[in-house]
């Protein structure tokens, strides 16, 4: 058998040379597994086990090292595990940035979660950032490694156990925050049993801001084919989108908010309409949407209870369970005076 540490040594040289082929490798992964998702095939699933497998293994490296070096009486070298952890971050990152590319609402505040991602993507791949400028950094270093876990998270529990996005979230959530204490930890060595409670209040403060800004995190599996504003919706397809109608219409008639989402097969969600008029809201209406159809669970609410007086900018924000937008329909209601004439 060839020496295991002079094979693996070349191999590290090689990708070294071509270090972008991991996280092109990834991103590849990605979009195929997202577009899978889209057309239902099981292939995903398996694709997202093997992702989470690798994050197993990177959190029981030291044990499993250790067995290694017990049985056959060799270490694996340390630039193999550097170079292992590394290539599960850019696998990882890459895989999930074609879901939150497209299942991001670009004008809130997802906007900054998915630039986090992209941001740690880079990172991954050029190595000056990220062995002298990022693993010095231990706590930076587990700062990246939480929340590509918690992202990985996100896509991959709906696809694998077909769980919610709310149950994914809050899952996720709690492994992220089981993995941030080890690291807080080592950043901050518990000395006295003050320094343990404070240490806790800080894992849960971590958790806190999580859940305070999970609108901010795009619902990874989760995503808008078609979306109309309209007076109407014959044989399960809505009428004209508008962008502005006036007061009378929507008393005479009322108004459709109609969208058809996306989700993968066997998902079955509960989503929620929220009626906004000039930031306030006025109405919300649940909805339960099931995974499976290619162009997505078309669903739709009617509203016809209007304030007295409707003109204004009004939205529609479809969100999830937890408040994560899904996305946001605009519309403005104008006086009938407004209206130019024919």
């Amino acid at each position: 058998m060839p020496p295991i540490p002079h094979l693996v040594q070349r191999v590290i040289e090689l990708l070294k040379r071509y270090p972008g082929v991991i996280a092109l490798g990834g991103f590849l992964s990605g979009i195929g597994s997202f577009i899978l998702v889209d057309r239902q095939a099981s292939l995903a699933s398996w694709i997202a086990i093997l992702l989470l497998v690798s994050w197993i293994w990177l959190m029981l490296e030291n044990t499993l090292t250790g067995l290694f070096t017990r049985t056959f009486k060799r270490e694996i070298p340390q630039p193999l595990l550097r170079y292992a952890t590394q290539m599960i971050h850019q696998e990882s990152l890459f895989f999930v940035l074609p879901f939150f590319f497209i299942t991001t609402t670009w004008n809130s505040g997802q906007l900054v979660f998915t630039g986090l991602l992209a941001a740690a993507g880079l990172v991954s791949i050029v190595d000056p950032l990220y062995y002298r400028w990022l693993a010095p950094r231990r706590w930076l270093f587990m700062a990246l490694h939480t929340l590509t876990l918690f992202a990985a998270l996100l896509t991959a529990l709906p696809i694998i156990l077909h769980l919610t996005t709310a149950q994914s979230f809050k899952l996720a959530l709690i492994a992220a925050m089981v993995l941030s204490f080890p690291s807080l930890a080592s950043s901050f060595p518990i000395n006295t049993w003050r320094r343990g409670v404070a240490l806790v209040l800080l894992t849960l403060a971590v958790g806190g801001c999580g859940w305070l800004l999970r609108s901010w995190v795009p619902p990874a599996t989760l995503w808008m084919t078609e979306v109309a504003v309209s007076t109407q919706v014959n044989n399960r397809q809505p009428g004209d989108s508008l962008e502005e109608i006036t007061a009378s219409q929507i008393r005479s008639s009322g108004l459709y908010a109609y969208t058809s989402i996306n989700a993968p097969r066997g998902l079955n969600e509960r989503i929620y309409h929220v009626w906004q008029k000039d930031g306030q809201e006025v109405d919300r209406i649940a909805l339960d949407i099931k995974g499976g159809r290619k162009e997505g669970y078309r669903a739709w609410t009617h509203k016809q209870n209007f304030p007295p007086n409707p003109v204004g900018r009004w939205q529609v924000r479809v969100l999830t369970e937890d408040g994560q937008v899904i996305g946001v329909l605009r519309f403005k209601v104008i006086d009938d005076a407004a209206k130019p004439a024919s």
